[in-house]
């Protein structure tokens, strides 16, 4: 399967992340740390470059702890500064103001230097759909200061945020790009939530989700759906939990579509486990 998703919107975001990067002194580039790799805008350090960059994994609390600090360590040697947050608890956000001055400290002693008052360092928020984005900025504010939803694409007008250590902050839309050249990618976007259920095949998606979790993670399966023995595929994993859970429809036929449904929202919600299906590159 093929996933291609790229709404009108998503074009004008990148345009007008472009067009506001002139504004800021920082980037915080927002990824999703059960999908590092995948949730990442190939263009991105096309879009930003020159501008002081920072990267949080959020959702932390669903993904691997182990390989988010594998993440965490080749970012670093990449050159990035990052971090990782739990935005729904805030646990994490506090450090982002303090990593955001970092960056422009050797800006601000410049200025300092020439007998300038420096203004605040202002930054600005990129990510796809869905990451949650805004979920983040109301964390690092402290209060509900823009939109949240786990609908992706909700977020699409910009404004500026006070944060803490004088920082400012300018939220800007998700940012998607027009072709994923690998398909897997896809997937696991569809996996995690990032790409509207409409345009792909859920099944196929879930089938290809529970593959994954029986080549990587099957005890989580026997435990979480009461299963002694656990199918070679991921079709066949669907009906057995679609039974289980009575999604069946006449005649006692599972449906197939619930039980990928179900699948899906139990993976996103943590209730499996935490997983993180991107690997550091070796």
């Amino acid at each position: 399967m093929s996933i291609q998703w790229y709404p009108g919107h998503m074009a004008r975001a990148r345009r007008l992340v472009q067009e506001n990067l002139k504004l800021v002194d920082v980037v915080i580039e927002l990824l999703d740390a059960r999908i590092p790799a995948s949730s990442r805008n190939p263009l991105i350090g096309q879009i930003v470059s020159g501008k002081p960059h920072l990267v949080v994994l959020n959702k932390k609390d669903l993904a691997d702890p182990d390989l988010t600090g594998l993440w965490l360590e080749w970012f670093r040697k990449h050159g990035l500064l990052a971090l990782a947050v739990d935005s729904t608890c805030r646990e994490g956000v506090a450090g982002v103001p303090m990593l955001v001055r970092r960056l422009v400290d050797d800006k601000i002693a410049h200025q300092v230097a020439r007998g300038r008052r420096p203004p605040d360092p202002r930054c600005m928020v990129v990510g796809i759909p869905n990451v949650g984005k805004s979920f983040f900025i109301n964390a690092l504010a402290g209060s509900r200061v823009a939109r949240t939803g786990n609908r992706p694409g909700l977020t699409r007008g910009k404004q500026w945020i006070r944060l803490a250590r004088g920082v400012e902050l300018l939220d800007t839309p998700g940012v998607l790009w027009p072709k994923f050249e690998d398909p897997l990618v896809g997937l696991k976007l569809a996996a995690t939530g990032a790409i509207r259920e409409e345009v792909f095949d859920v099944e196929e998606v879930a089938a290809w989700l529970a593959e994954w979790l029986l080549r990587f993670s099957p005890t989580s399966l026997r435990e979480r759906y009461h299963l002694e023995e656990l199918p070679a595929q991921g079709y066949r994993l669907l009906e057995l939990i679609g039974a289980r859970r009575g999604l069946v429809g006449p005649g006692g036929v599972v449906d197939s579509y619930r039980a990928a449904v179900h699948l899906l929202k139990e993976f996103r919600e943590g209730r499996l486990g935490r997983f993180t299906l991107d690997a550091p590159p070796g």
